[in-house]
C-alpha cells in the first residue's frame, strides 16, 4: 500500500523509482511510516480478530448477500463428504494400498464437522469439529463448558493452545492482508500491463494463507478434544461436583452441560467440603 501510494499508482501512471528513498533520513521517515502504521493498524484491527476469522468460517446467513452463496458452497461441502464417505467404503474392499486410501479419507472426515451442520468453508468445519464434538463425546457441551475447562489446563498444554490460536489467528491475517494487497494492486495497477502479475500473485498468496488456517484450525480443534480427555474431571472439581462412577459419567456431565445452560434444577449433588478450625482461635501458639 505504502509503494502503491508512493509511486502514484492511483493518480496514473506509476513512477517506481520514486518508492526507494535516495537519503539516510528518507530511509529512516519510511521506516518510522511504516512501522507506526503497522502498530496503529494492529491496534485498531485487535478487537476485531474473532469476527475475521468468522468471517472466513463462512458464518454468512445473517447477510442476505451472502446468504445464497453460503447454500451453494454448503453443498459443495455436503458432496466432497460424500464421495469422502463412498472412496473410503469402496477402497476398504481393496488391498493394503486401498486401505491407506480409506484411511486417509475417514482422516479427512474426521477432520471436519458431521455433515447435518456443515458450513461453507474449509476452516469453519475444521473449527466446528471441535466446537460440536470435543465434549460431546463425555456427555458436555462443548460451547458452553469451554471457557470453563480452559481454565483448568496444565501450563504445558495452555502453552501448546496458545501456539496454535496464534498460528491460526496469524494464518487468517495474512490470508485477509493478501486479499486487501491484491484487490488494491489491481485497483491501482489495471493501466500497468507490466505490473498485471501483482494482483494474481497476492490472491494466490492469500490462498496459501488461507489452507495453512485450515490446517492450524484442525490442530486446534484436535488440542480441544485433548483438553478434555485430560481435563473434564478438573471442571467437576472446580464446579465442587463430586466425580461420577465410571457408567454414570455421561450422565453427570450432560446434568453439568444443563447447569451451564442455566437450568437450576439439574440435580447435581454439591460437594464443598469445610476446612478444618484450627486448634487456637486466641491468637496462642504452641512453645
Amino acid at each position: 500500500m505504502y509503494a502503491l501510494v508512493r509511486s502514484g499508482s492511483f493518480s496514473g501512471r506509476a513512477r517506481w523509482q520514486a518508492v526507494l528513498p535516495v537519503d539516510a533520513s528518507a530511509v529512516i521517515g519510511s521506516l518510522l511510516v511504516i512501522g507506526a502504521g503497522a502498530v496503529v493498524l494492529g491496534i485498531l484491527l485487535h478487537p476485531f480478530q474473532v469476527r475475521a476469522v468468522r468471517v472466513l468460517e463462512g458464518y454468512w446467513d445473517r447477510w442476505p448477500a451472502t446468504a445464497g452463496l453460503a447454500g451453494v458452497l454448503t453443498e459443495m461441502q455436503r458432496r466432497r463428504r460424500q464421495a469422502l464417505s463412498a472412496r473410503a467404503a469402496s477402497a476398504l474392499r481393496g488391498g493394503v494400498n486401498a486401505r491407506r486410501v480409506a484411511a486417509d479419507a475417514y482422516r479427512r472426515m474426521a477432520s471436519g464437522a458431521p455433515e447435518d451442520v456443515l458450513l461453507p468453508t474449509a476452516l469453519g468445519n475444521a473449527l466446528r469439529a471441535g466446537e460440536l464434538t470435543a465434549g460431546e463425546r463425555y456427555g458436555l457441551a462443548t460451547l458452553s463448558s469451554w471457557p470453563r475447562i480452559l481454565m483448568q489446563t496444565s501450563d504445558r498444554l495452555s502453552e501448546v493452545l496458545r501456539s496454535a490460536r496464534t498460528a491460526l489467528d496469524a494464518s487468517v491475517n495474512l490470508c485477509w492482508s493478501f486479499l486487501a494487497s491484491g484487490t488494491l494492486a489491481a485497483v491501482a495497477l489495471y493501466d500497468e500491463p507490466v505490473a498485471r502479475w501483482a494482483p494474481p500473485a497476492s490472491f494466490l498468496l492469500a490462498a496459501v494463507a488461507y489452507k495453512g488456517a485450515v490446517t492450524a484450525a484442525q490442530a486446534y480443534a484436535g488440542l480441544m478434544h485433548v483438553v478434555y480427555d485430560l481435563h473434564r474431571f478438573d471442571l467437576l472439581d472446580a464446579l465442587h461436583h463430586p466425580l461420577p462412577e465410571a457408567e454414570e459419567e455421561i450422565e453427570t456431565f450432560w446434568r453439568v452441560s444443563q447447569l451451564l445452560a442455566g437450568r437450576s434444577d439439574a440435580g447435581l449433588p454439591y460437594d464443598h467440603p469445610r476446612r478444618s478450625a484450627p486448634d487456637h482461635v486466641d491468637g496462642s501458639a504452641d512453645s
